[in-house]
């Protein structure tokens, strides 16, 4: 295990866009593929080195599983820029909406419950240079919606994504999830340089807490790169924190809609801003290039 001190060269991430209800909060939350493409290029040419990617039904605004829409997505991303790191999620097909408490098994709208393999469809198709793993099952939210990502499930889905060539970056939401990642990696299922991204403030993961945050990352083997982020208005206060505990940072409209109070921002923007905090705090942006280097990419 390592402790860390300030990192001085920062790998800036930009989530273009999410799954959640967000659309109808913001005009400047991509939909389309188009539109979520070119607010990743935009973010990119910001100084983003990694574009997080999900997409989303063109009629409703909803996340989903559709491979055809993240080729589409992948293909005008890559026909104007061939160098930033697309990062596509693989954390759709977990979605279990509970039924009352009369009847739990009666899911509800929402429910979207696949196996693994079935969850890499898009990446299988695609074979982008990382894709997200979450590591754990989760209370989602204050009513009857959970997470599922089950050991069993992960398993499988590292070995898959292994094969293919990708690199994995493990979404820990809490320190089970937490733990769970240093068992993948104990077990060989996962190849060094780890990338691991520690997530804050979503109900019920890791609380906003800084303190939770440095044990997690004190537990966290001497071959990790790891980023951290929180939500809504904690997003730049974390890109803060998270560099000065060694690690890289995550901005975007997945995880904040506003630049500052009361302004909606785009996801330039966002990027914008934080590498103006990673200057102020005398620390450098890694360009595309150099991030594949940290993360072993070819």
């Amino acid at each position: 295990m390592s402790r860390r001190s300030m990192n001085r060269s920062v790998i800036v991430t930009c989530a273009v866009t999410g799954s959640g209800d967000s659309t109808g909060r913001s005009p400047e939350v991509p939909v389309t593929p188009a539109e979520i493409a070119a607010s990743a290029l935009e973010a990119a040419a910001a100084g983003a080195a990694i574009v997080h990617c999900h997409v989303r039904d063109v009629d409703t605004g909803k996340g989903t599983r559709t491979v055809a829409l993240y080729e589409e997505v992948v293909e005008r991303i890559r026909a104007e820029n061939t160098d930033v790191i697309v990062n596509l999620t693989a954390g759709m097909g977990g979605d279990l909406n509970v039924g009352p408490d009369d009847d739990p098994m009666s899911w509800r709208d929402g429910t979207d419950l696949v196996g693994g393999l079935e969850r890499l469809a898009h990446v299988e198709a695609i074979r982008p240079d990382i894709c997200s793993m979450d590591c754990g099952s989760l209370n989602f939210g204050n009513d009857n919606e959970v997470y599922v990502s089950t050991p069993s499930m992960l398993r499988i889905m590292a070995e898959k994504v292994r094969e293919l060539g990708v690199r994995p970056e493990l979404e820990i939401f809490d320190t089970g999830n937490l733990w769970f990642a240093e068992t993948l990696i104990s077990e060989g299922l996962v190849d060094a340089p780890y990338w691991l991204q520690l997530c804050l403030s979503i109900p019920y993961g890791t609380p906003m807490d800084v303190g939770i945050l440095q044990a997690m990352v004190h537990r966290l083997p001497a071959e990790a790169e790891f980023t951290s982020f929180g939500l809504g208005a904690m997003q730049m206060p974390m890109v803060a924190q998270s560099v000065m505990l060694g690690g890289h940072a995550r901005v975007g409209l997945e995880d904040n809609l506003y630049l500052e109070r009361g302004v909606l921002a785009t996801n330039a923007q966002l990027v914008e801003k934080a590498v103006k905090i990673i200057d102020l705090m005398g620390a450098a942006v890694q360009s595309p290039a150099e991030a594949r280097q940290t993360l072993g990419l070819g």
